[in-house]
């Protein structure tokens, strides 16, 4: 089997067993309950050979994962709008409201042997693997591998922050002009760039802003626990939403717009954007509207 991901373990960390260290280390095996099935089934090598549950992991050491080959028996049959595909890797737009990956059927992984050409080469993935996470309520660019030295090239430039991600959001009330958010997520350093696209007005809300965002790390939530922090929950946030201030029922208003980094196989710029969701504008324009009515009853 080829290897899909590689991790040199730090001189910063202390003696952890395998099983614990590996969450939330590898893209590919996003829970505990994953890493413990690619133990079991023998795709996690620690210094090349086959690692247990209880080996201890210490710095220095080389932690491999295998591609899963096993015949695909999971596949949803859902399309996905594909904005880029060749024979290394392929960018999907994900529909909000879908999970990544995890335990249920209906997920984007399962999706993607559906919608991707095989790739031609010898290394080619029989399952595609997204390379990176967006929140299930989150739409937008998601890159995904096709072959295991895909995995391998683009996967070390998230973690180097070489990869740069773009959003939309539109939040509550107005925000500066721009700003910078520097606040930990989970313990560890998290930053965010924002500049104000545009204000509109909202009974509710009083005003709201779209955003641009760039987030200069990748935490888990990191976009909306920042914004939250500073007094402008994204819309339809309801984990981090003030109850009240955010409309139920229409999603998250938070959308992956860009993705750019230097392509590892031509060395040329890869950079690919989309408009925000619909929904955007026509929650500017109907919040405006409803404004504009309320003025003229007075």
């Amino acid at each position: 089997m080829s290897i899909i991901e590689q991790h040199i373990v730090p001189a910063s960390i202390s003696k952890q067993r395998l099983s614990d260290y590996c969450c939330g280390v590898f893209t590919a095996l996003p829970s505990r309950k994953g890493v413990k099935k690619a133990i079991k089934a023998g795709r996690i090598l620690l210094n090349g050979r086959t690692g247990q549950t209880g080996d201890w992991v210490l710095p220095g050491q080389t932690i491999q994962v295998l591609a899963d080959n096993r015949p695909l028996t999971k596949i949803y049959e859902r399309k996905l709008p594909v904005c880029f595909e060749n024979d290394y890797f392929a960018v999907i737009n994900k529909p909000a409201g879908i999970p990544v990956s995890g335990n249920q059927f209906k997920t984007i992984g399962n999706m993607l042997a559906y919608n991707l050409e095989i790739s031609a080469h010898i290394d080619a993935l029989a399952r595609p693997y997204p390379l990176h996470r967006l929140d299930a309520p989150t739409s937008g660019l998601l890159l995904v591998a096709k072959t295991a030295s895909a995995q391998l090239k683009l996967g070390p430039l998230f973690a180097n922050r070489q990869i740069k991600k773009t959003y939309q959001a539109i939040v509550c009330g107005t925000t500066q002009g721009h700003g910078q958010i520097d606040l930990v997520v989970d313990g560890k350093s998290a930053i965010s760039h924002f500049q104000r696209i545009r204000t509109g007005p909202s009974i509710k809300n009083g005003t709201l802003s779209w955003l641009n965002l760039r987030p200069e790390t990748g935490r888990t939530h990191q976009l909306r626990i920042h914004l939250a922090s500073i007094g402008h929950p994204i819309m339809g946030d309801q984990l981090y939403g003030e109850d009240g201030k955010v409309y139920r029922g229409k999603g998250l208003f938070l959308c992956a717009t860009g993705l750019s980094f230097t392509d590892p196989w031509t060395q040329e710029s890869f950079q690919l954007e989309i408009p925000a969701p619909a929904k955007f504008e026509k929650l500017m324009v109907r919040e405006a509207g409803m404004w504009e009515r309320f003025q003229l009853g007075k």
